[in-house]
């Protein structure tokens, strides 16, 4: 059964149309890698499928929750929804705890003593537990980018949305992020990704989606995809992106 359903979905910035009907459909436990170059509409999707965009027309339903920006109910399907981003837009001033038990606390109302288990539990999943009392600025680019994961996992999402989280990060850091992402994976969470690692994405996703000029131009196991393009668009992109 399908957890995500997306049906023909446009989105435009005044001139510029983005998304030019989108249908797709992810089934519990799947992970699907979104690729495609720059301005072919990958992060935009993303976005709708949390509620940060408004589509112009088409159909989002999520776990359940149909996407129509009522704020209560976006409120909820967000509880259900989480999604890390390029930047980690965690809190200087605040602790890694405290990061973490922020958004528990304020949709949740948990107490205190259960979010403070509730951020070990999830810094034990990322093996960060060790930095629960640390600052962000004495954390590497790496380090902060698991956090912002755990962050989002506190909500006990049922799909997450990954945006390019290691863009900004050298290889290093980015093995670390991708070995954790690797882990949710196997423990069966739901996600799309939008990234530039090829091999990770050949890797860890079951379902490669290539977007090209606001269109899902091509999709299938990764496997299959990577050794036989079915479209040109889609071999020229592997012969550059692909080592």
């Amino acid at each position: 059964m399908s957890i995500v359903t997306v049906e023909n979905v446009h989105k435009r910035f005044d001139d510029n149309e983005v998304l030019k009907g989108v249908s797709l459909n992810v089934e519990t436990g799947q992970v699907v890698a979104l690729l495609g170059r720059s301005g072919s509409g990958k992060s935009t999707l993303l976005r709708c499928l949390n509620g940060l965009e408004i589509i112009d027309s088409g159909r989002i339903e999520i776990s359940g929750h149909t996407m129509d920006y009522e704020p209560k109910r976006l409120r909820a399907l967000r509880q259900d929804v989480g999604i890390v981003f390029q930047s980690y837009n965690l809190f200087p001033h605040l602790s890694v705890a405290e990061n973490i038990m922020l958004a528990p606390n304020l949709v949740k109302s948990l107490d205190k003593t259960k979010n403070r288990q509730l951020a070990e539990q999830v810094l034990d999943r990322i093996g960060l537990l060790d930095k629960i009392d640390a600052y962000p600025d004495k954390l590497s680019g790496g380090q902060q980018q698991r956090v912002a994961i755990a962050r989002a996992l506190a909500m006990e999402p049922r799909v997450m949305l990954f945006d390019e989280v290691t863009s900004a990060l050298d290889p290093e850091l980015t093995e670390e992020v991708l070995a954790v992402i690797e882990q949710l994976a196997r423990d069966g969470m739901t996600m799309l990704l939008v990234t530039h690692e090829m091999n990770f994405a050949r890797r860890v996703a079951n379902m490669i989606v290539f977007m090209n000029e606001g269109r899902i131009w091509e999709t299938g196991e990764p496997e299959a995809m990577f050794a036989h393009p079915q479209t040109p668009e889609f071999r020229a992109f592997t012969s550059r992106n692909v080592k």
